[in-house]
């Protein structure tokens, strides 16, 4: 039976893996401070024998006794009101953070998978965006708490790899959605819908026209989980490239949730990328893995999870 640990293990992404390493057989690890993250995202894996909750900051070591095979790094504050909200500390689970789970890693003799993001190539002056295009990012910026976070917690993943040989892979995710993101979560999926259930204005910034790739957080599971697989050292691309504009995103989720918010328009944030698409041709070919999952249909999963809680 594997042996893995997730941190961050208690937010959107890390407790859907979570719940699919639990039921490939692994015993896993949960590790999470709750800074950003929720019990009840894993309230339903606390009494099964194979998971284990731990309430820590990573940014502090960790010791862990017995045989680990995987650590998964997914531990940081990953939507743009709580990163620019906790600035610091999205810094230091960057640095700090990933410093801690690689010598983890290489203690154990575990691979190492460090979730990392589309925002390290900031607003790219290449499109689609394939793994070996640099990036265009502003490091002083407000949203380069994260940008850079991830840039330097990338180039710590694979310096260790260089020096120790150690077995890293890399996730680049693009804008990921499904239950269990936060009411507050503050990205454009959850705020449409929360907004179009509550029947207040759906908030578009600047004139919509920006694109964005939208995966399914099932279909981005399916992809890390098979890169576990792998003996591929490196990064990964994974996101849906089907593109669309934001406020066709609005009109959708206000067509599918019935609802009668208007559409209003907000100025554009500062450095808020024109478009994003992930190239994933490494993926095709490395995993055999493509999104499965369209927009209608992870929307309206995504919308039964939100009207649950919205309407309580």
């Amino acid at each position: 039976m594997p042996r893995s640990l997730i941190t961050g293990g208690a937010g959107f992404l890390g407790s859907h893996m979570c719940d699919r390493l639990v039921a490939e057989g692994h015993q896993v690890i949960c590790v999470d401070n709750l800074l950003t993250g929720r019990k009840e995202n894993i309230a339903h894996l606390l009494k099964c024998e194979a998971f284990t909750f731990i309430q820590h900051d990573v940014i502090e070591p960790l010791e862990v006794e017995g045989d680990v095979d995987f650590v998964l790094h997914f531990a940081s504050p990953a939507s743009p009101k709580d990163y620019i909200e906790y600035p610091i500390e999205t810094l230091k689970v960057g640095a700090f953070g990933t410093y801690n789970m690689l010598e983890l890693a290489r203690k154990k003799g575990a691979v190492f998978i460090l979730a990392s993001t589309s925002e390290v190539y900031g607003d790219p002056q290449i499109h689609p965006q394939p793994e070996d295009y640099w990036g265009y990012v502003n490091p002083i910026g407000p949203r380069s708490v994260y940008d850079e976070a991830k840039r330097y917690a990338e180039a710590l993943t694979m310096a260790y790899h260089r020096k120790y040989k150690l077995d890293v892979k890399i996730v680049r995710i693009f804008n990921t959605y499904g239950p269990r993101m936060k009411v507050d979560d503050g990205r454009v999926v959850s705020n449409f819908i929360v907004q179009a259930l509550k029947g207040e204005p759906i908030t578009v910034y600047g004139d919509g026209s920006q694109k964005r790739s939208f995966c399914y957080v099932d279909d981005l599971v399916e992809g890390i989980l098979r890169l576990m697989q792998t003996n591929y050292i490196g990064v990964v691309n994974l996101g849906n490239p089907e593109e669309y504009t934001v406020l066709q995103l609005a009109e959708i989720v206000k067509e599918l949730t019935g609802s009668s918010s208007q559409i209003v328009f907000h100025p554009l944030p500062q450095d808020d990328p024109r478009k994003r698409q992930p190239d994933i041709s490494l993926a095709k070919k490395l995993l055999n893995w493509e999104p499965k999952v369209s927009l209608r249909e992870g929307l309206k999963r995504t919308i039964a999870y939100f009207q649950n809680i919205v309407q309580r």
